[in-house]
């Protein structure tokens, strides 16, 4: 009877051992691979998969919303046991909420805000929106001495980064009586529409004499259409403080820029979601701190945008 006793207690715990031991898996849906920012997003979330144990499924939506949604839709069918989600619409999130949510799914937004409110079970990693914009603006005036003409560079509008980043520095120019915006178009997050709207701006004629671009990529394209028209007065500033952004603050071009830790955001990601999994309580808003990147300060800044 003893026997018997030991052998079912020890096939007991041998079946919780292979519950505990069982292959956990992620899917991964990330808005767009081919964003500069989300590349290093991408890299540091598969090597942070690996460490904690978690097989990781990255998929690339391309820009596209219905891509998307079929795509966590294919994950909740292959069985996933977690879904990390960076929207490409952070307003079109609810048909993926609702999916996750019927099929008992733990769901982790990073660095894209949903715009609803999340129920339990999932779960924000990101910076604040709003407060890049701020920072970014106020160094960027004080650099103009508190006076002159901003054109802003805004992201995809399908974003909520874009629009509280705008709302945002739109807000430090109204503080200064001797700012205004001139300017205000959307580059859609791409170095190359920056390239186009800058030169579109340049031969309309209007003063310009800061550029404030939602993203580093689209700082940069506004450099080179002021390079391409010999015009090296106008101030940029931009906002990630990815590799390239900082190489362009190394070489003087890019005024300013405001890192956003994409290696913390993805490190960050990870652990909500490996806490989710084990059914230990997390907060809802995980916030990862700004920091402002200058001339002075870029060296400390070279290698916090890459992956390890």
């Amino acid at each position: 009877m003893k026997t018997y006793k030991f052998l079912a207690s020890s096939l007991t715990a041998l079946m919780i051992f292979s519950a505990q031991a069982k292959d956990m898996k992620v899917g991964v849906a990330l808005a767009n691979f081919d964003l500069n920012f989300i590349s290093i997003l991408r890299s540091q979330m598969a090597t942070e998969l690996k460490e904690e144990n978690l097989t990781g499924q990255l998929v690339d939506a391309k820009g596209d919303v219905a891509l998307q949604v079929q795509q966590v839709d294919d994950f909740i069918n292959q069985g996933v046991d977690a879904i990390i989600l960076n929207p490409v619409d952070t307003q079109g999130v609810q048909p993926m909420m609702s999916a996750a949510s019927r099929a008992g799914i733990p769901l982790i937004f990073v660095n894209r805000k949903p715009e609803v409110k999340l129920p339990a079970g999932m779960a924000y990693v990101g910076s604040d929106s709003a407060l890049g914009g701020e920072m970014e603006m106020e160094a960027l005036a004080k650099k103009m001495n508190y006076k002159g003409n901003v054109a802003i560079l805004m992201g995809a509008l399908s974003n909520e980064e874009a629009r509280e980043r705008t709302r945002a520095t739109e807000a430090v120019i109204a503080k200064y009586k001797d700012m205004k915006v001139v300017e205000k178009q959307t580059a859609k997050w791409q170095r190359n529409e920056a390239v186009d709207v800058v030169s579109s701006w340049l031969l309309n004629g209007t003063p310009v004499n800061a550029i404030a671009a939602n993203n580093d990529e689209m700082a940069i394209g506004a450099i080179m259409a002021l390079n391409q028209a010999g015009n090296k007065e106008i101030l940029v500033a931009g906002i990630d403080g990815t590799p390239d952004g900082v190489k362009f603050v190394q070489s003087g071009r890019l005024t300013l820029t405001i890192f956003q830790d994409a290696r913390g955001q993805a490190t960050g990601a990870v652990k909500v979601t490996r806490a989710l999994l084990d059914k230990k309580p997390v907060e809802t808003y995980n916030w990862i701190p700004y920091q402002t990147i200058t001339p002075e300060n870029f060296r400390q800044f070279q290698h916090a945008g890459q992956s390890r």
